[in-house]
């Protein structure tokens, strides 16, 4: 278990981006524990806000530049569970921007008034497409330049 005083948590603090949470009863399981894949749909919008907060939005993107942000991979770290009414603090660090993509850090966090716990950790990389072809497509300049490092 991990709390505020590790530097994992301390990095946690220092994140460009967070977005709060709370665990539904549609989230878990049938051991009333969040359902592990649900940690991937927690990540997506913790990036499509984190998009949102830096004036990117994902329907005038493949609307208005024809590209879209797809996800090429994951990888996922369940260190401990999150329960019905948890709330939940996830991070978004970008790791790597390049040309066509960028790979993501992202980190799920309990917080209480006392402390924080860190349930997950994700490496996702996202690759920009063309919408039509789906084939890969530079990240436009204007979007690059407003993608928070």
């Amino acid at each position: 278990m991990h709390t505020a005083s590790d530097p994992i948590a301390a990095h946690c603090a220092t994140a460009p981006y967070s977005w709060t949470i709370r665990v539904y009863y549609e989230d878990t399981d049938a051991g009333g524990i969040v359902f592990y894949a649900n940690y991937l749909k927690f990540f997506e919008r913790a990036r499509t806000e984190w998009l949102r907060a830096a004036g990117i939005g994902q329907l005038a993107l493949s609307q208005g530049e024809g590209v879209m942000f797809v996800v090429k991979n994951t990888s996922v770290d369940y260190l401990a569970p999150a329960k019905l009414d948890d709330e939940l603090k996830l991070t978004v660090v970008v790791e790597r921007l390049g040309r066509a993509s960028v790979e993501f850090l992202q980190q799920a966090w309990k917080i209480s008034p006392n402390s924080s716990t860190l349930l997950a950790v994700g490496r996702i990389k996202v690759g920009c497409v063309n919408c039509a072809s789906f084939r890969p497509s530079a990240i436009p300049p204007h979007v690059l330049d407003r993608i928070p490092r």
